[in-house]
């Protein structure tokens, strides 16, 4: 019965990162992208994190970590560009 639990969720977060990336090419603006890319990183430690219970085997979680940072990095990164336009500043006293 878990296995089916786990196989179903599986599922289901598939689809909904299929969906996810019908909405990172076909946004109507660059925020509703941005949300969609950071939902598809949430959703891929999730498939991960499933995969790692379904193999019984605790040698994703370094995998999972690592995608939280991208994640994380990757958001801050576009919300930095939607904000001033550029992501590393070269403001230099003169």
């Amino acid at each position: 019965m878990f296995e089916l639990v786990l196989t179903i969720s599986l599922l289901l977060i598939a689809v909904a990162s299929l969906l996810y990336l019908y909405r990172l090419v076909k946004g109507p603006s660059t925020p509703d992208r941005v949300v969609a890319l950071d939902a598809i990183g949430i959703n891929l430690m999730g498939i991960t994190a499933i995969i790692s219970v379904i193999l019984t085997s605790s040698s994703f979680v370094e995998i999972i970590l690592l995608l939280g940072i991208l994640a994380f990095i990757g958001t801050v990164a576009f919300s930095k560009f939607l904000e001033k336009g550029e992501i590393i500043e070269n403001d230099r006293d003169r």
